[in-house]
């Protein structure tokens, strides 16, 4: 089976190297800050704490096993027993935020040798706070200006490879950002206008201008780089500083098993600090984005972990025998296989892909997720659409519950054995092809757009123009069912719409599907005067 694909071996020498640095009377002196509060144990089990689902299943949510691994919709990581034992006793005093994040501040350096390191409430934050310290500074007046920019610098330059939709948690401060493809256009983009440099962490196949890059540029100019690693592992000294970033960004919900509303953002001093006043508890842009002293002490606490105890080779290898027993469950029924595939973006860990073949499995991945949804207890997985296959990632899967989905993903293969029909498409009861206004009703305000369509027996395409943006559109016309899909590009993030209902003559109306947005209801009219131009400026 394949390793984990980072070097962890090495990346743990350095870390046990570091933590041999910090002698006894710094680490009795310093501490875990859970320590401080008379934490006797590091456990939740001596702590006490029982696992009791009664807090959700009283407000009639129903806990599940999460094989999604640290998706913030299904709760983040597996937080560490050590975690949940000093936020627990983290919750039983007081101290003053100010002090506690000067000192975390200081033990976070310490621990992953860099200038200095604050607790934000998750990566998104640190990345504002980032944003807000390389505009503002420190300065107060600046500082409540925000997102105001007048006489502040106003842009951040981005490689358009590293776009993505947390942009927006820079674009908070009130900064525009200015795309860049090539090393030329990235030197030739910093003005006076420019505060800082963004981009995504680890190594993208499609990278057209670096790290390495952009170091060069900041040390000409002076200008700051962040780097967003938030599912990166944590490697000390940070690479990234290491090579020219300024700051960094990690989520402490991910591979690092802290709570899962903290993160942590390292870097120059000067800055990291200046990102600390823009935040809370201070009133500035950032004052939303509070981080409890709960967070703080957990997320430390999962930092010393990381440091002096954990390995990640050996967790890969535990994750991989877990793999082993479902595989060998699962491939039992005709048509199934499954492929331990290496660590990608998105965490540094193994994950499984099982497929199944639809002539020998009459199960789509949306009814398997359905179905492993629904039974007992509930498992929650990436099994969903029209395909026949899913991934399976392990890191929120706690020992012994891979025998359980196992078992339950055996048990659905083999009770569906057979050959997959797909619902068969009529032919259209009416022709849609023209110009609709539509009208849709979010649960708190209207919005106007139009549709292009063009169509060829039952299949569909066209332009979506939404309030803004358009972008093209595909579908089908099933007898008076229609169901049109389009997906419109704003900023770093795309919108994605499905349009279901039914028509009838000229007029169409049914439920409008916005992807993590939600529903809403919509309405089209077909438009009788004039049209609807592909050019989104004369629609």
């Amino acid at each position: 089976m394949p390793s984990c694909g980072y070097n962890a071996n090495t990346m743990k020498s350095k870390q046990r190297s570091n933590a041999l640095n910090l002698n006894r009377r710094d680490l009795f002196r310093a501490g875990s800050l859970a320590a401080a509060t008379g934490l006797a144990s590091s456990t939740a089990a001596a702590a006490g704490i029982a696992e009791n689902p009664s807090v959700y299943t009283e407000l009639g949510v129903k806990p599940f096993i999460n094989t999604t691994a640290t998706l913030t919709i299904n709760g983040g990581s597996r937080q560490l027993d050590e975690v949940i034992a000093a936020v627990e006793a983290a919750s039983r005093f007081h101290v003053n935020i100010d002090e506690l994040m000067e000192k975390a501040g200081e033990r976070l350096s310490q621990l992953l040798k860099c200038d200095w390191a604050m607790v934000t409430s998750g990566a998104a934050a640190a990345l504002t706070h980032a944003t807000a310290a390389c505009v503002a500074g420190a300065d107060p007046e600046a500082m409540l200006q925000l997102p105001n920019l007048s006489g502040l610098k106003s842009e951040v330059i981005m490689p358009k490879w590293s776009r993505n939709q947390y942009d927006h948690a820079i674009r908070a401060v009130g900064v525009a950002i200015v795309e860049v493809e090539t090393p030329e256009q990235a030197r030739n983009a910093v003005s006076s206008r420019t505060a800082m440099i963004a981009m995504l962490g680890d190594k993208w196949q499609k990278e057209t201008v670096t790290l390495d890059d952009f170091a060069e540029i900041s040390r000409r100019t002076g200008v700051p780089i962040l780097v967003d690693a938030a599912a990166d592992p944590l490697v000390a000294p940070d690479p990234y500083l290491a090579r020219g970033a300024s700051l960094v960004a990690y989520s402490g919900g991910k591979i690092l098993r802290g709570p899962q509303t903290a993160g942590l953002l390292l870097g120059r001093k000067d800055l990291v600090r200046a990102a600390f006043r823009n935040s809370a508890p201070h009133h500035a842009v950032g004052r939303a984005l509070k981080v409890s002293k709960e967070e703080i002490v957990g997320i430390v606490k999962a930092v010393e972990v990381w440091v002096t105890r954990r390995n990640l080779e050996q967790e890969c290898r535990e994750w991989e025998s877990w793999y082993a027993h479902i595989t060998s469950e699962i491939t039992k029924t005709a048509g199934v296989s499954a492929k331990v595939n290496p660590p990608r973006r998105g965490g540094p860990f193994p994950t499984l892909t099982i497929e199944w073949d639809p002539a020998k499995v009459a199960l789509t991945a949306g009814q398997v997720g359905k179905l492993l949804l629904e039974g007992e207890p509930r498992i929650q997985s990436h099994a969903a659409g029209d395909g026949t296959s899913f991934a399976l990632r392990p890191v929120a899967m706690k020992p012994g519950e891979y025998k359980i989905v196992a078992s339950r993903l055996r048990q659905i293969f083999d009770s569906h054995r057979g050959t997959l029909v797909r619902p068969q498409v009529e032919a259209p009861a009416s022709n849609i092809a023209g110009n609709w206004d539509v009208g849709i009703d979010f649960i708190a305000g209207k919005g106007r757009h139009r549709l292009y369509l063009e169509t060829v027996g039952s299949q569909v395409r066209g332009i979506h123009h939404g309030r803004v943006k358009h972008g093209d559109l595909s579908g089908t016309v099933s007898g008076d069912e229609v169901r049109l899909t389009s997906a419109l590009a704003f900023e770093g993030s795309r919108l994605e719409y499905t349009f279901a209902g039914k028509v009838s003559g000229d007029s169409m109306s049914g439920e409008l599907h916005c992807g993590e947005h939600g529903t809403a209801k919509w309405t089209a009219v077909r438009h009788r005067s004039g049209s609807v131009s592909r050019d989104p400026s004369k629609a």
